[in-house]
């Protein structure tokens, strides 16, 4: 396992052969969502794996007893950093700011899992939507807390949620900033799994090998056409998975792919 970011890193890299394991590491703040350093970690980060063939799956998780806190709410009642200025400098702060996030998930092509590792608050569970797949620990909990706090979802959680959990019970976790434990997250669809806590990375990184198997150019394709498929039509749906297909049938993994099946044995892909 390789590390390539430094310990003071907002967000840790490490590898596990095709699988990129990324840790939020603000365990001070519990890993709210807040400064540049922090929105350009996801950009730069996910701008590097989307260009890098040999990583086929992404584990995000958090540092320390929480998964993430959402927006920093001592710089709230301070009227420090997003939250300072008039309403018309708030737009361009969060514009600036945090709404970079869900810009980066919407650019990132590498199948992406939540490994909830505890709360997931406000942004927080914003942030688990943005991801594909959401596993979370026994000691998960989930909110769309921002009425609780006096705003809104700023960071795109209405447009989110609705897409994993369907609109009334978003509406009613939104509505009522509610805290959900891990149990109802899982009853409502909006995690896959749950496990006991000392089994989440294993269990996080056991369906990352199993995503990891497959060709990385089909798998990004394929995420393409996921998130393509929130907005767009049918047509348009045809128009793109046609065209990823004529690239697909092109690729050298696909060849390996149908050898492999006629020979009985187990596909090498090599991102080509």
């Amino acid at each position: 396992m390789s590390h390539s970011t430094t310990d003071q890193a907002p967000i840790l890299l490490e590898r596990q052969g095709p699988i990129a394991i990324l840790t939020l590491n603000r365990p001070d703040t519990r890993n709210a969502l807040s400064g540049e350093d922090c929105f350009r970690a996801f950009e730069t980060l996910f701008a590097d794996l989307n260009e890098d063939l040999s990583v086929r799956a992404i584990v995000l998780t958090g540092a320390g007893s929480a998964f993430c806190s959402g927006g920093n709410v001592a710089e709230m009642r301070d009227r420090q950093g997003m939250f300072a200025g008039s309403p018309t400098e708030i737009v361009a702060h969060y514009r600036a700011g945090i709404q970079r996030i869900p810009r980066a998930f919407q650019g990132l092509h590498v199948p992406i899992i939540a490994a909830v590792n505890g709360p997931a608050i406000g942004a927080g569970n914003d942030l688990a939507c943005m991801c594909d797949i959401r596993i979370a620990s026994s000691t998960a909990r989930f909110a769309e807390s921002f009425v609780k706090v006096g705003i809104v979802p700023g960071d795109g959680g209405a447009w989110l949620l609705p897409r994993v959990v369907g609109a009334a019970k978003a509406a009613e976790m939104a509505f009522t900033g509610d805290t959900l434990d891990a149990s109802e997250a899982l009853r409502i669809g909006l995690v896959s799994q749950v496990v006991a806590p000392e089994a989440l990375m294993e269990t996080a990184l056991a369906l990352a090998g199993r995503i990891a198997a497959n060709p990385p150019q089909v798998l990004r394709w394929t995420k393409q056409l996921l998130q393509q498929a929130r907005t767009g039509s049918l047509d348009e749906a045809l128009d793109h998975a046609g065209r990823f297909q004529g690239l697909a049938h092109h690729t050298a993994d696909h060849a390996e792919a149908v050898a492999s099946f006629f020979e009985k044995r187990a596909p090498v892909f090599t991102g080509r």
